[in-house]
């Protein structure tokens, strides 16, 4: 008699467990592994199915609840008030490998701009407690000679890309993971609060007004000996725009591996564009990127920062010199903290403008 009581509690205790990842009050879909709970309603076995299932222009947030697991995904989120939440950046992650050069379908290649694990065009989208990657082998690739057939020329690869149509991104202990190009932040208002971003060139990149805050942004290993090494952020901020990638009390750190002195905090990119008069380096793309009360590792280089390359109108290059981005830092501190003619610092006036009220504007804090 005993046995049997026990075996009705346990079985009592796995629907209530059961119950308690039910679509209700907490999540409006689950994505899981488990192939019991996978038979009731609003759960999911990918995370593209939970996304397909969610309202179009729903004016309240869809809670989507994925559960520990590795999900090899490719998403588009364009619905508005989309929220993936996992169990944890080290437990929940959502990887795929694609990247610039690879051909997406006959004729056509992904390009940086489709390349992205998770690309964002809605907006009010949220992501928490999980993992973006982008798994593409840029270590194995980037080690091979220049000469080598096998050599993937275009290796740029997203990991999350905010899009046009993005704005009111909030990202909260998410982790992302890439090397070239981890994060395309080119659109809307963007904030990334109490993440891991890692990636070695131009990791975090675009026109977007994005805010960092106390976040651990890593600088990752190459395959081969370069100078230098990377860098951090390359942004494209259009000169009509005040604000463009801010870093409020963050960490620049490094993996094992990366020397010191070797990675610019970023360079001035001028995206090549279609104008009336031809197709060259963006001239108002003056990139603006600020580090404020940051800590900076030794391999952050003395001068700050770097020059990067430009399409010309004949199809030739031309250098585009940090001193004429808008690059600033405030009381850095830390081995990579240095302080010159090359470092523009902020006043304390100015710094204090620098506030999520001032950044973010009429957007509601989360």
């Amino acid at each position: 008699m005993n046995t049997i009581k026990i075996l009705l509690w346990l079985v009592f205790a796995a629907q209530l467990l059961a119950c308690a990842h039910q679509p209700g009050a907490s999540y409006d879909a689950v994505v899981t592994r488990d192939t019991y709970l996978l038979g009731k309603p609003g759960h999911f076995n990918r995370v593209q199915a939970a996304l397909d299932a969610a309202p179009v222009g729903a004016a309240t947030p869809f809670k989507i609840f994925i559960q520990p697991g590795d999900y090899y995904e490719k998403l588009v989120i364009d619905k508005p008030n989309i929220q993936l939440i996992g169990a944890g950046m080290d437990k929940t992650r959502i990887l795929f490998d694609a990247y610039s050069g690879q051909v997406s379908e006959p004729g056509k290649t992904w390009g940086t701009r489709g390349s992205g694990t998770v690309i964002v065009r809605a907006a009010d989208v949220q992501f928490h407690n999980l993992t973006i990657e982008n798994s593409f082998d840029f270590v194995s690739n980037d080690a091979l000679e220049n000469d080598d057939p096998q050599k993937i020329r275009h290796s740029q690869a997203v990991a999350l890309h905010l899009d046009k149509g993005s704005d009111r991104v909030l990202a909260r202990e998410v982790q992302l993971l890439g090397y070239q190009d981890t994060l395309f932040v080119d659109a809307g208002r963007a904030w990334f609060d109490r993440n891991k971003i890692a990636g070695n060139v131009d990791f975090i990149f675009g026109a977007g007004n994005a805010l960092f805050t106390d976040s651990e942004i890593i600088t990752r290993i190459r395959g081969r000996d370069s100078i230098p090494h990377a860098y951090v952020t390359a942004p494209s901020t259009q000169i009509a725009d005040e604000y463009g990638l801010t870093f409020i009390r963050c960490k620049l750190t490094r993996e094992p591996g990366v020397p010191d002195n070797s990675t610019p905090l970023g360079r001035p990119w001028h995206p090549t564009t279609d104008f009336p008069d031809g197709r060259y380096a963006d001239p108002n793309a003056i990139g603006k990127a600020v580090f404020i009360d940051t800590e900076m590792d030794a391999h952050i280089t003395r001068d700050g920062w770097y020059w990067m390359g430009g399409t010309t109108r004949d199809g030739g290059k031309e250098p585009f010199m940090p001193d004429d981005a808008r690059f600033f830092e405030y009381q850095s501190h830390g081995a990579g903290a240095h302080k010159n003619a090359k470092r523009r610092q902020l006043t304390t006036e100015d710094a204090q403008h620098y506030t999520w009220e001032t950044l973010m504007g009429d957007w509601q804090k989360p």
